[in-house]
């Protein structure tokens, strides 16, 4: 309605899904994205999904005696790639101002929203994980230690914050300003092995879909 494109639209719905389904979606993870170009008749992918971090290598799993990468905790986090998704969906196909696709995220997150009863819970079955962590039980466990219930409005507004630097600085806002260095303090606190150049490397990459021309 307001002169975008299917990408602004993406884009703009991805970020408000981290404020009304945090426990699903958020920038702290990956970005997929299959894209047709209805003027080339194309159709384009684009791989946003985050590098582990430079220092960590299969010899650092083989001296803590691991065969597989755990499920949680510092030796399975990689670098964030959703922010680095929108800004390259958004360069070659986006049609409105960047700044302004954020702003819905940015307003309900600021004003709350009254959460639904599905997400509801959802986010009641990831109590006992987000109580692990001082940060995450502040922001996402606000009412008594528990998650939001059904109908209950919830606030985030330091995501907020987060999305309004996003939006008035871009993807290097995210990968080489103050959040990437409060989780690389964060990481380096927890044992992990991020550093500020994982951050700064980051990219997404415009591949070839997987297909197929199978009939039947």
């Amino acid at each position: 309605k307001a002169g975008g494109n299917a990408a602004d639209a993406a884009i703009a719905a991805s970020a408000l899904m981290g404020v009304v389904e945090p426990m699903s979606c958020g920038i702290g993870g990956d970005l997929f994205v299959i894209y047709w170009d209805a003027k080339t008749r194309k159709l384009y992918g684009l791989n946003a999904s985050g590098r582990s971090p430079h220092q960590l290598n299969r010899q650092v799993f083989a001296a803590k005696g691991l065969t597989e990468i755990p499920t949680e905790g510092p030796l399975s986090w990689s670098v964030p790639g959703c922010v680095s998704g929108w800004s390259e969906l958004h360069l070659r196909f986006g049609k409105q101002p960047w700044a302004g696709l954020l702003e819905p995220a940015i307003q309900t997150a600021e004003e709350g929203f009254p959460v639904s009863e599905i997400i509801a819970a959802g986010w009641q079955s990831s109590e006992r994980s987000l109580r692990r962590w001082p940060d995450s039980r502040r922001t996402y466990l606000p009412a008594g230690d528990r998650a939001p219930r059904f109908g209950e409005v919830f606030r985030n507004p330091d995501l907020a914050r987060v999305y309004r630097q996003i939006a008035a600085g871009g993807a290097d806002a995210f990968y080489r300003g103050e959040t990437a260095q409060k989780i690389v303090k964060f990481s380096a606190a927890q044992g992990g092995y991020f550093s500020l150049p994982d951050f700064a490397d980051q990219r997404a990459d415009w591949i070839e879909p997987v297909s197929t021309n199978y009939r039947g």
